[in-house]
């Protein structure tokens, strides 16, 4: 294993240790509010919906060695589409 990998991980336990400690439907929650205001809120809500988007690559970085590859497949999809409804926030086509 890498020392960037070692380094993160290790960095990222002490929060990993404090969400496993909550119920499992709280971080679920705390995202999808993330997402929901982000795509509800005029202007800046691309930042919310940018914070979603690191929240879930974290996961996934942190998750990547115990994954099968369609379950990395899967969660590589679900942050592209973040990170699309990111951009079409960031730039809204003006018509």
């Amino acid at each position: 294993m890498s020392d960037l990998r070692t380094s993160i991980e290790e960095a990222s336990a002490p929060v990993l240790e404090r969400l496993a400690a909550l119920p499992r439907l709280v971080p679920f929650l705390v995202v999808l509010a993330l997402g929901v205001a982000g795509v509800l809120i005029p202007g800046w809500g691309w930042v919310l919906v940018g914070i979603v988007a690191l929240i879930l690559g974290w996961f996934l970085y942190i998750a990547w060695p115990a994954l099968t590859p369609p379950g990395r497949m899967l969660r590589l999809a679900v942050i592209a589409i973040t990170v699309a409804i990111m951009l079409t926030r960031l730039f809204p086509q003006r018509g």
